[in-house]
């Protein structure tokens, strides 16, 4: 009976047990949603116009004025400098920029499949530079990735894009929930 009372404790006590965060190179990382990345009174369409556009033909002077207008504001759209220097952990898509053989290793990474190949790219708030020396082998742009590394807010420019933030990267692995 004490031996079953004893195995129940542990268990219990290992039940109950925090689990270790994750640490990288002493500095505890945060899991983070792509959300946080933007201020909170930010809203890429409320920055724009778009009862016109509906009415607009691609050949209108006017549709390339607004498209000119929407690339600019995308382009610098507000971050928050809170994340600078934050060890994260963030989900996302790999946009390659920079290859080495079969391995990329400098890249966008963004929110959704798509993002910065396609017109317009998210605003630079959703778009974060990464630089990962070892680099990855991205078999399929499909599939999304974890990034952990360390977080700060500078612009990046690019023609498939602009980002408000970078990563140097200490970890880059297939996504898994």
């Amino acid at each position: 009976m004490h031996k079953i009372i004893a195995l129940l404790s542990l268990m219990v006590i290992v039940c109950v047990a925090p689990v270790k965060a994750e640490t990288v190179n002493g500095e505890q990382v945060e899991t983070i949603e792509w959300d946080i990345l933007m201020p909170a009174d930010y809203s890429p369409m409320e920055i724009f116009d778009t009862s016109q556009f509906s009415s607009l033909d691609d050949y209108d002077p006017m549709a390339e004025i607004k498209l000119k207008v929407m690339m600019e504001a995308l382009s610098s759209a507000p971050v928050v400098p809170e994340m600078d220097g934050k060890m994260v952990r963030i989900p996302g898509f790999v946009v390659p920029l920079v290859e080495e053989g079969l391995k990329v290793t400098e890249f966008f990474l963004v929110p959704y499949f798509g993002a910065c190949i396609h017109v317009p790219p998210p605003p630079s708030n959703q778009i974060i530079h990464v630089t990962y020396e070892p680099g990855v082998n991205v078999e399929n742009l499909y599939d999304a990735v974890w990034i952990v590394g360390k977080l700060s807010v500078k612009t990046t420019t690019h023609e498939l894009g602009s980002s408000g933030y970078k990563i140097d990267a200490f970890k880059v692995e297939a996504y898994k929930e």
